[in-house]
């Protein structure tokens, strides 16, 4: 089967299953989740044994240890996979949610429903686990899933598809819903990518230079998430010990991952007394950093940074510094250098929470909260799909609901327009 026919195979059974899990009642969807999760689970063994042959060919190739550690699956791993499929089967079925109703004067009773956005492909790297995650999110949503991974985790996704599409046909529910694309060749993804008779959305997990090479040749939306430069600020009315414990688990807690913090701004009242203790404590944890001048006058053990240096994602125990006089100044260093992920401030006056929460827009912005909750298992979405920094028909995590658009609904009683 050439490349052409191979594509057009998988994404007409997409397309052909899509019609049919918009119409499964939620139960069904349930079931199989829940029977995915459990399966997931009594396959660990093997699952991890695939996974082993992926990490030996990553390290023989030169992978990163940040591109390592996404990659890697152990039985603790498995079982948050399982935990995450359990949670979406828990979460409110949003097909057929009608989300609004209003009268008009003609008479008519007009509303919005959620609806399945149809098929959804999803080129992804390194991360195994995503396979579960997107597969679970869209049969819940009603969706079927396109999925192409990378050739450094293709064992690991071929042995969790495996056992998820078993278990989705065990419960009447297509097992075409789930389709991981069987070769890894970049001509596919082109093939892919201008089948928009057949696919409705496209999101790709990766780095900046797939996300743009999706983006530059797909004739079907995108959803696009190019970097993760996500900032922490510790206002000059922060709690010292919060600053330092939210500071660390910001960039510490998993340094390889799209939500943990790149840049940290304080204000420069603190500068002599809680920014030596704070970067004390990440210097502790193995972290490189990199200030400005009034960093360095506090910290000398920090390096000189650079411009580049605050536009960077770093994935790695690194992080730039930099002292700001206001709040208008931390905000603007966010609005040049960030990429609309995630923010968030460490302080306790309530109007200057508020202050940031309203003039910061990324798709995340919290208060006294580490940036590795800005994730759709953390807040509630039971997984994500990816990410979307393009203010789209979603913007964040994306989860259930991001996975359905709204049609317009009607009632009348015989009524005309005259």
């Amino acid at each position: 089967m050439s490349h052409t026919e191979l594509v057009l195979d998988l994404t007409r059974r997409a397309k052909a299953a899509s019609e049919r899990v918009a119409e499964l009642a939620s139960d069904v969807k349930d079931a199989a989740l829940r029977l995915a999760a459990d399966r997931l689970e009594a396959a660990t063994e093997a699952i991890v044994r695939e996974n082993a042959r992926d990490l030996a060919a990553g390290r023989e190739n030169g992978l990163s240890a940040a591109l390592l550690d996404r990659l890697m699956l152990d039985p603790g791993r498995i079982a948050a996979i399982a935990q995450g499929l359990r949670e979406i089967a828990a979460l409110p079925d949003p097909v057929g949610e009608v989300t609004r109703m209003w009268n008009r004067p003609s008479g008519l009773q007009v509303g919005r429903m959620r609806i399945p956005l149809g098929v959804i492909l999803v080129i992804y790297e390194s991360r195994p686990n995503v396979t579960a995650d997107v597969a679970a999110l869209c049969v819940k949503s009603g969706n079927a899933a396109l999925m192409r991974g990378g050739s450094e985790a293709i064992h690991s996704n071929r042995a969790i598809a495996d056992v998820l599409r078993k278990a989705l046909a065990d419960c009447g529910v297509p097992e075409d819903a789930l389709q991981l694309v069987p070769k890894t060749d970049r001509e596919l993804v082109d093939l892919l990518l201008a089948r928009e008779e057949e696919i409705d959305l496209v999101i790709p997990r990766g780095g900046e230079a797939l996300i743009r090479r999706v983006a530059e040749k797909s004739r079907i939306p995108v959803i696009k998430h190019f970097n993760g430069i996500c900032h922490v600020y510790v206002d000059e009315f922060a709690d010292p010990k919060m600053a330092i414990d939210l500071a660390v688990n910001s960039k510490c807690q998993r340094v390889s991952v799209c939500n943990s913090a790149e840049t940290l701004l304080v204000h420069a009242s603190l500068a002599k007394t809680v920014l030596p203790q704070v970067l004390g404590a990440l210097a502790a944890h193995g972290v490189e950093l990199r200030g400005c001048g009034r960093t360095r006058e506090a910290f000398p053990a920090a390096a000189l940074a650079t411009d580049d240096d605050y536009r960077t994602e770093w994935l790695a125990k690194t992080m730039s510094v930099r002292v700001v006089d206001s709040p208008d100044q931390a905000i603007a260093h966010i609005r040049k250098y960030g990429s609309n992920h995630t923010e968030t401030i460490v302080t306790q006056d309530v109007t200057r929470a508020r202050e940031f929460l309203r003039r910061v827009n990324s798709s995340c912005v919290f208060v006294n909260a580490s940036t590795r909750f800005s994730d759709g298992f953390q807040l509630g979405l039971g997984a994500e799909v990816g990410v979307s920094t393009t203010k789209m028909h979603w913007y964040g995590p994306m989860g259930l609901e991001g996975l359905t658009t709204q049609k317009f609904i009607a009632f009348g009683e015989g009524t005309i327009l005259e």
